[in-house]
C-alpha cells in the first residue's frame, strides 16, 4: 500500500473510531428527554428503561465483536467496515424517528451491532502497518475515542436544545457521510493470501473466560478490574438522569458536565500519570486512583448544589490514574506470549460489566431517586470501587512488587 493511501486509510479508522465515540456521546445528554417524551413519565421513572437501552446495546456489541472480526478474517476488512457504518446511519435514522420505546430498542440492538467494528479497525491498523509503527497508531486509535467522547456530549447537548431527536439525525449524517469517505479512500488492507476460512466456533464471545485459569497471578486483578469498572458504569448509567431529577440540567448541561469529565480524565491519562507512577510505582499511583473515585464518587452523592459536581469531577479525574495503573500491573504478571490473552481476558470482563452495571445503576438510582436520594447509584459506586482494594492488594503480593 502505497504511503499516500496508507495515511488516507489510518485518516478513515480514526474518523471512523471517533464517531463511534461522539454517536455515543450524542445520545446520552438527549436519552431523558427522549425517554421522557415517550413513556411520558418523570426523569427517576425513565431510567430503568436507560439501562435496558444500555444492556441492549452491550450485549450486542459483546456477542458480535469476535464474530465481524471473523467476518474480516474471511471476506477483508473493506466490506465488514463500510457494511457496518452504512447500518449505523441506518440505525440513527431509526431512533430519530422512533415513536415507541420499542423502536428505540431495535435501534440500540442494531446500533450495538454495528458499532462492533473496533476489532476490524484495528485489525486494519495491524495490516497496514508495521511493529515499529503499529503502537504509535494503536495510540492514535485512543486519542481519537477520547477526543469523540469529549466532542459528542457537548455537541449532543446543544444540538438537544433543538430537539431530543437531533443528535440522532446528526450522527446519521456523519456516519453516511464517512461511508462515502470511506468507499473512495479505503482500499483492502487483507491480501487474498492471508485470509481463512470462516469458523463460527472462533466466534465465540465467551472463549475467553475459559482461558482465565491459564493466567493465575492476575486473577484477584482482574477481579479488582470487574468491580472498578462496574463502578465506572454509573457514569453513563445514571449521569444525564441523576443532572436532570436533582439539579433540573437540560441537555446543554448534561453535555458540557460530561465534556468536563472527559477533558478531566484525558488530561490526566494523557500528561500526568507517567510523572504520577514515577514518583509513586505502579502499585501505589494504582491505589491512589482507587481511593481519589471512592472520594470522587461519596462527593457526587452529597453534592447538593450543582457547582459541587465540577469540583468533585477534580478528584475523580485525577482517578483516572487506576485503571491503566492496575492493567499496567497485571501486563508485568505475564510473559510476552500471553498479552494478547491477557487484553482479551479484560475486554471481557469490562464487557460483562457494560451489559450488567446499567441495569443494576439505573434500578438503584430509579427507587432511591422516588425517595428524593439522587444519590445513591454514586454510594454503590463508591462501595465496589472500595472493595476493589481487597483484591487489588492480594494481587499486589501475588508476585513481587513492580
Amino acid at each position: 500500500m502505497s504511503s499516500g493511501r496508507s495515511k488516507n486509510a489510518i485518516s478513515f479508522i480514526l474518523i471512523t473510531i471517533a464517531l463511534d465515540a461522539i454517536g455515543f456521546g450524542f445520545i446520552i445528554p438527549v436519552l431523558p428527554a427522549l425517554l421522557k417524551e415517550l413513556l411520558g413519565v418523570n426523569a427517576a421513572e425513565a431510567a430503568p428503561w436507560a439501562g435496558i437501552l444500555a444492556f441492549t446495546y452491550a450485549a450486542m456489541n459483546f456477542t458480535f465483536s469476535p464474530l465481524l472480526g471473523n467476518l474480516s478474517d474471511r471476506f477483508g476488512r473493506r466490506p465488514i467496515l463500510l457494511i457496518s457504518l452504512a447500518s449505523l446511519g441506518i440505525d440513527y435514522l431509526v431512533m430519530g424517528f422512533a415513536h415507541s420505546i420499542w423502536l428505540l430498542v431495535l435501534g440500540r440492538v442494531l446500533s450495538g451491532i454495528s458499532g462492533a467494528t473496533q476489532a476490524t479497525a484495528k485489525a486494519y491498523i495491524a495490516d497496514i502497518t508495521d511493529l515499529a509503527e503499529r503502537t504509535r497508531a494503536f495510540g492514535l486509535v485512543g486519542a481519537a475515542f477520547g477526543l469523540g467522547f469529549i466532542l459528542g456530549p457537548a455537541l449532543g447537548g446543544l444540538l438537544g436544545d433543538i430537539s431530543p431527536r437531533a443528535p440522532f439525525f446528526a450522527s446519521a449524517g456523519l456516519a453516511f457521510t464517512n461511508v462515502l469517505y470511506g468507499w473512495r479512500v479505503l482500499p483492502e488492507s487483507l491480501a487474498a493470501e492471508n485470509r481463512r476460512p470462516f469458523q463460527l466456533s472462533r466466534a465465540n464471545p465467551l472463549g475467553t473466560f475459559a482461558r482465565l485459569a491459564k493466567l493465575p497471578t492476575v486473577r484477584w486483578l482482574l477481579l479488582s478490574v470487574l468491580l472498578f469498572h462496574f463502578a465506572h458504569v454509573v457514569y453513563p448509567a445514571t449521569w444525564s438522569f441523576h443532572g436532570d431529577a436533582r439539579y433540573g440540567w437540560d441537555p446543554r448541561h448534561i453535555g458540557f458536565s460530561l465534556m468536563a469529565v472527559g477533558i478531566g480524565f484525558t488530561i490526566v491519562q494523557g500528561g500526568l500519570i507517567g510523572p504520577i507512577v514515577r514518583r509513586l510505582g505502579t502499585g501505589r499511583t494504582a491505589a491512589l486512583g482507587v481511593l481519589c473515585n471512592v472520594a470522587a464518587f461519596v462527593g457526587f452523592a452529597l453534592a447538593s448544589q450543582e457547582w459541587m459536581i465540577y469540583a468533585w469531577i477534580v478528584a475523580a479525574s485525577l482517578g483516572a490514574v487506576g485503571g491503566p495503573a492496575v492493567n499496567s500491573l497485571m501486563s508485568m504478571r505475564v510473559p510476552d506470549n500471553a498479552q494478547g490473552e491477557l487484553q482479551g481476558a479484560i475486554s471481557s470482563v469490562q464487557a460483562l460489566s457494560n451489559m450488567t452495571a446499567p441495569l443494576v445503576m439505573t434500578q438503584i438510582f430509579s427507587h432511591f431517586a422516588a425517595r428524593e436520594f439522587y444519590g445513591a447509584a454514586f454510594v454503590l459506586a463508591a462501595v465496589l470501587t472500595l472493595l476493589s482494594l481487597v483484591p487489588l492488594g492480594l494481587g499486589l503480593r501475588s508476585s513481587p512488587s513492580p
